[in-house]
């Protein structure tokens, strides 16, 4: 079957019912969407699959035949700058042991896509389903609003 992964067509060989989440790591050597928890309660593995944030360890790869993934490597397309939401991460300094970080980066990338000029309730209402260990989400608002005045919002 094919996907297209970061603006790349692949063909894939996985089994049908291989989670997305293995099929980026093992098969395309994408190792920036995380394993956290395997049952989508985590957001580690947050990806975008047709420009909605979705679970990757959820998502078998059967049911994604032409669809569009986009993993943390290819957030800001080009690849040589960041993505505004990466940059106000690092800007921020959001991350302490960063595992969770690409997830939270994606869900925080969709939702200003969705909406951007997002109130402090829905920031923190949407990322609620992404977990931090660290205990970052106060730093993750701040880089959240930060990308939004990035963006023009």
């Amino acid at each position: 079957m094919k996907i297209t992964v970061n603006g790349t067509e692949h063909d894939v060989t996985a089994e049908a019912d291989t989670p997305l989440l293995w099929v980026l790591r093992d098969e395309l050597g994408l190792m920036g969407t995380k394993y956290g928890c395997g049952i989508a309660q985590c957001g580690a593995c947050t990806v975008h699959l047709d420009g909605f944030a979705a679970r990757a360890c959820q998502q078998p790869i059967g049911s994604l035949e032409g669809a569009d993934v986009v993993t943390i490597e290819g957030l800001a397309g080009d690849g040589d700058t960041l993505h505004p939401v990466q940059q106000a991460w690092v800007e921020t300094q959001v991350a302490q042991c960063g595992y969770c970080q690409s997830g939270q980066i994606m869900q925080a990338a969709s939702l200003l896509a969705d909406d951007p000029a997002p109130s402090d309730a829905t920031i923190d209402a949407t990322m609620s389903g992404n977990l931090c260990r660290c205990g970052t989400n106060v730093r993750i608002r701040q880089a959240i609003r930060l990308a939004a005045d990035k963006m023009g919002a």
